[in-house]
């Protein structure tokens, strides 16, 4: 074989493995892409059902607005019909960010920064929630006083054990939005050690 051609072969060898190098890589990133993604496929999926019976307690609230006849529960259930839309819609526009990142277009440290602000995000949004959920549990009890037994929950005298009922409750309330932040922060972390293989990359 001569030089030349040996020059030919050797060229065309090369341009094979760079095109088998690229379509790797490109595979690997796609892979990645689609493992980061699947991270919240089950968050997507709880909170979705989440929203959905935030919303439907909501409308009865709505449809049950005419029965608040003081100010203090007309406020008492605007606020719960407000928290129950609104901290859902922020929550599933925070997962829907990190689902909707796209890893392979940008550097690896592009990336991690993206992802970086958008779990700062993701998180916040959780730690308000676990307050506000408690809050909103007290809140909304003379609500539900006044549409399932059409009283006043400040205007009666209630047993000491519904006192500590509400204590109880209020505790597993609070022991429940740990347990979820908890699982967000699992979830975050397993994503970023997706994003982590891709600096080979």
């Amino acid at each position: 074989m001569e030089l030349e051609e040996m020059q030919i072969l050797w060229t065309r060898m090369s341009s094979q493995l760079e095109e088998q190098k690229e379509l790797t890589n490109k595979l690997i990133m796609e892979m990645t892409q689609q493992k980061f993604r699947n991270r919240f496929n089950k968050l997507t999926i709880i909170e979705t059902s989440g929203a959905v019976v935030c919303f439907i307690i909501a409308i009865v609230i709505l449809l049950n607005i005419a029965k608040m006849n003081t100010w203090y529960l007309m406020a008492c259930s605007i606020f719960t019909i407000l928290l129950l839309i609104v901290l859902p819609i922020l929550t599933l526009r925070a997962i829907k960010g990190m689902r909707t990142m796209d890893v392979t277009r940008r550097s690896y440290k592009e990336t991690l920064q993206e992802f970086t602000r958008k779990r700062k995000n993701m998180l916040l949004i959780q730690r308000v929630g676990v307050m506000i959920s408690v809050f909103m549990m007290w809140v909304s009890l003379p609500v539900f006083s006044m549409i399932m037994n059409n009283k006043d929950f400040f205007a009666q005298e209630h047993d000491p054990w519904l006192w500590v009922f509400i204590a109880v409750v209020t505790m597993g309330v609070i022991l429940f939005a740990r347990y979820g932040y908890r699982g967000y922060k699992k979830v975050t972390s397993s994503a970023e050690n997706v994003l982590r293989d891709l600096k080979d990359h």
